[in-house]
């Protein structure tokens, strides 16, 4: 049986899925910004859109654990 979250479990993934969402966004504006130079690194713009898609996979285990599940 699954139990629900204890409050501080919650605060701490709330509080941590706030912070990569940020991660993710501030990401996503320098992938924008480098890929709008005239010769953008290929290599390093590679990099970030891999880091960019390990937070998006993060940002939805979170959001994952943080719903209870209606299955149960």
């Amino acid at each position: 049986m699954i139990t629900p979250l204890e409050p501080e479990k919650h605060r701490a993934l709330r509080k941590r899925l706030d912070l990569v969402t940020a991660e993710h966004r501030e990401l996503d504006d320098a992938i924008r910004a480098l890929a709008a130079t005239p010769f953008p690194d290929q290599i390093r713009l590679r990099r970030m859109k891999k880091e960019k898609l390990r937070l998006r996979e993060e940002i939805e285990r979170i959001k994952s654990d943080l719903i209870p599940d209606l299955n149960a």
